[in-house]
Parts: structure tokens; C-alpha cells; sequence
């Protein structure tokens, strides 16, 4: 069977849970260079993120990743 002719339509939108949760695959090409930025974020999203141990700005900026990936063909 083809990729193409598999049919996903029944496949949920994942949560904002399974995203925090997320590992990228291995195999994958590298990320490019990271950049430094201030960003306004609620207090306790951030103590949510934090809450969840060393890595947290890894695990936002892969949510973030994904959500761009997600809706690339949105603009």
C-alpha cells in the first residue's frame, strides 16, 4: 500500500498533553542554530514546563517545532 492511499481522516488532533510529552525521532536532519529571545510567557505555563525538570526550554521549543510543522500549509 502506498503512503497516499492510506486513509488518516480518523486519526484525533493530538493535546496539548501529548505534545508535552513528544519525542523527536533519531534519523532525523539537525535542528537549525538555536537563537536567543525574550519571551512573555504566563506564569503558570511556564511553571508547568519547569515542573517537568531539566529541558524545559528543549520541550516548549519542540512544541513549538511541531506546531509550526502542523500548520505550514495554514498561511
Amino acid at each position: 500500500m502506498a503512503d497516499e492511499d492510506i486513509d488518516t481522516s480518523d486519526i484525533p488532533d493530538p493535546t496539548p498533553e501529548q505534545f508535552a510529552r513528544a519525542v523527536a525521532r533519531r534519523g532525523l536532519d539537525p535542528a537549525p542554530r538555536k537563537q536567543q529571545v525574550t519571551l512573555r510567557i504566563d506564569a503558570d505555563v511556564l511553571q508547568w514546563f519547569k515542573d517537568g525538570g531539566k529541558g524545559y526550554q528543549s520541550r516548549i521549543n519542540a512544541l513549538l517545532r511541531a506546531y509550526v510543522e502542523a500548520h505550514k500549509n495554514d498561511q
